[in-house]
């Protein structure tokens, strides 16, 4: 399926001192990993989603371009140089995201919150989201990360429950809302995020109805966008969803009571995060 016309991808300059700061420290992001259409624009700002625990997934969701292979040992060094990349980089909203790790006993998550604190030594002004995968969910693990102090915290649904064994069918449902629903739960003080996709075969009925559970799960903020097959290897688009759609979509998440819904076609989870958390206050 061709791009329809109100899916253009801007360039932008100022991207390699971005990249290179990323690459002297020998950090990988979500933005390039997962081939982001808006990783342009976000490294021009300068801001990027800091990727920790690897590049390698033990998953292999059908809409991801992330690398699906057996992760190498966790690399100790890793908090203290993402928080020396983003004190060089002026941050003032730092986003941290991972592959999912189902081979270690906590899923990374003694991994993330040594990063949030590495974070907080270099940058004590900084604002941090965390955006982390479901833990098996592990109430344990996820306490972990949030004893840390981030000040969002994101797990994603991805995409409608009908439609799990073909976009995420190493995943449930259910497990990630409770996961959303713990946090809030473990840490009623900080934003709740997740988000979805859109364009993969869901129904405007189920869109409603996954927004509704975000919502009593405790979500305070969310994210929708259009899905965009990153490679050959991904889940083909089904349908382009027309921006009066994701307006539609806004309203409606808005009316329900969300503090702040994004929703357009080129939204992503941690595109204009800060702008989201300063809305969702």
């Amino acid at each position: 399926m061709r791009l329809p016309e109100w899916i253009k991808v801007k360039s932008f300059t100022g991207l390699h001192n971005t990249k290179s700061i990323l690459r002297d420290y020998g950090l990988s992001t979500v933005c390039e990993e997962a081939k982001c259409p808006n990783r342009g624009e976000c490294f021009s700002k300068p801001t990027a989603t800091f990727m920790i625990l690897g590049s390698a997934c033990t998953r292999n969701c059908g809409f991801c371009a992330v690398e699906s292979s057996k992760p190498g040992p966790l690399d100790n060094d890793e908090p203290e140089r993402v928080a020396m990349a983003a004190k060089e980089m002026g941050l003032k909203y730092v986003v941290i995201t991972s592959v999912t790790r189902d081979d270690i006993k906590d899923g990374g998550a003694s991994h993330f919150a040594r990063t949030v604190s590495a974070v907080r030594e270099h940058l004590p002004a900084a604002k941090i989201e965390v955006l982390t995968p479901d833990f098996r969910g592990n109430k344990d693990s996820l306490k972990t990360v949030l004893d840390s102090g981030p000040d969002v915290y994101n797990h994603n649904v991805e995409t409608v429950p009908r439609l799990y064994p073909y976009v995420r069918h190493q995943a449930d449902y259910r497990k990630s809302l409770n996961v959303l629903a713990n946090a809030k739960s473990i840490a009623p003080e900080i934003t709740i995020k997740s988000g979805f996709m859109v364009g993969l075969g869901e129904t405007f009925t189920e869109i409603i109805d996954v927004l509704r559970d975000l919502k009593t799960s405790g979500c305070d903020t969310v994210t929708i966008g259009q899905y965009l097959r990153p490679s050959k290897k991904n889940l083909p688009v089904r349908e382009y969803i027309r921006p009066e759609m994701f307006d539609v979509y806004k309203e409606i998440a808005l009316d329900m009571g969300f503090k702040y819904a994004a929703s357009s076609p080129l939204v992503r989870s941690s595109m204009n995060a800060e702008e989201m958390y300063k809305y969702s206050l």
